[in-house]
């Protein structure tokens, strides 16, 4: 019962993020409801909370890629129950992973963290069935065979930017009347207008730029990384890649190779500058120079991933930032220091990047991925902040 309220509870805080209308009342309905229907079945759990947490019916697209996110195709959002014989023998906590969950953390393919177990907050989702500790273990600390594990977590999350409105009007439910179908369309009554066609705004998924510092001081994190934006190049399209030391190299048809090996090998043959020294605001400049006006215009998501160690001019990182973030729609910095001990971005290059962006993230752990997934598949609902 207890894991049961906390998921709900966790679901009902996403919900609210993404600019749903959830209020306590239903989810306590939700609770007593799931009791009664069962949790086995996908489609009756779907259907449950459906009916009694979606008011609106422009909620329901927002409202399933959030259930999406929390039961996949092969996976439970919901634990099941203990068996009472296990709870007095006192061995539902070391049974193994394949066993039924006893805590939301441990389940099987999609689980909640409810914030007991571990001391997080609510809301951290889980995608993979390895233990707790590779979840919130250092990119930096991975073997081999942990490496191969955290790349089939990452396959298994879901990556969504959101989508933009385009100028381009086509047929569909909008706000707006199709003169120019509804006359082409009388031709065929002798001129009566018996339908008026509605028109709406075209939508297309935003475009996506990964920067991916590969300097000296991010040699632990480099290879992880490396193999985040190759899954992401590989699911989308419209996602380009570049690394930089002291100068830009773009990577995309490298990392579009289908093997993930493969693929690193030819970013290593194509970088000149591997694990030299950090120069983010030539890299920056040399970006705005030769790539930016290649990219699509309008929408655009960058993801800068450094450490913000940088030997350049802090006066130039700067206006290359600000420059950098009138340019895009949405700019993540994503530190694998944060989390660390002790940390403070107290830098001079990160003290003159910082006002620039908008969302200032961990990227160290798998945890993190997970947190980044969820924010970027919840951009589609939230506006930028003003500067």
């Amino acid at each position: 019962m207890a894991a049961l309220v906390a998921n709900v509870l966790v679901f009902g805080r996403l919900l609210r993020a993404l600019g749903l209308e959830v209020h306590v009342g239903r989810l306590l309905d939700v609770v007593g409801a799931l009791q009664h229907v069962g949790l086995d079945r996908r489609d009756t759990v779907y259907h449950t909370c459906r009916a009694l947490l979606v008011h609106r019916r422009e909620d329901l697209t927002t409202f399933d890629r959030a259930f999406d996110a929390f039961w996949r195709e092969h996976g439970r959002m919901l634990p099941r129950r203990r068996d009472p014989l296990e709870e007095r023998e006192g061995v539902a906590e070391n049974a193994p992973p394949k066993a039924a969950p006893t805590d939301a953390h441990t389940s099987d393919v999609v689980s909640l963290d409810a914030g007991s177990a571990t001391g997080e907050g609510p809301g951290v989702l889980r995608t993979w069935s390895d233990a707790d500790v590779l979840a919130h273990k250092d990119f930096g600390t991975f073997t081999g065979e942990e490496v191969a594990a955290a790349r089939a977590a990452l396959d298994r999350l879901e990556w969504t930017p959101g989508e933009r409105r385009t100028r381009r009007w086509v047929p569909g439910r909008g706000p707006r009347l199709d003169l120019r179908r509804a006359i082409a369309e009388s031709v065929r009554t002798s001129g009566d207008v018996l339908r008026w066609p509605m028109r709406r705004r075209r939508t297309r998924p935003r475009p996506v730029v990964v920067l991916c510092d590969i300097s000296g001081s991010m040699e632990r994190y480099s290879r992880m990384l490396l193999h985040f934006a190759h899954l992401f190049a590989a699911r989308e399209r419209r996602v380009e890649a570049f690394v930089f030391s002291t100068r830009l190299t773009r990577v995309t048809n490298e990392l579009r190779t289908r093997g993930v090996n493969e693929a690193l090998a030819h970013v290593a043959s194509a970088v000149p500058d591997w694990s030299g020294g950090t120069r983010i605001g030539d890299a920056l400049r040399q970006f705005h120079q030769h790539w930016s006006r290649r990219l699509p215009r309008g929408g655009l998501v960058v993801m800068l991933i450094s450490d913000g160690w940088d030997r350049g001019d802090p006066l130039v990182l700067r206006d290359q930032m600000r420059r950098l973030r009138r340019r895009c729609h949405r700019l993540i910095w994503l530190n694998p220091l944060i989390g660390t001990p002790d940390y403070a971005p107290l830098t001079r290059g990160l003290q003159a990047a910082l006002p620039s962006v908008d969302d200032f993230l961990p990227v160290r752990t798998l945890a993190n991925l997970a947190d980044l997934a969820l924010h970027l598949n919840a951009l589609a609902v939230r506006r930028r902040t003003q500067p």
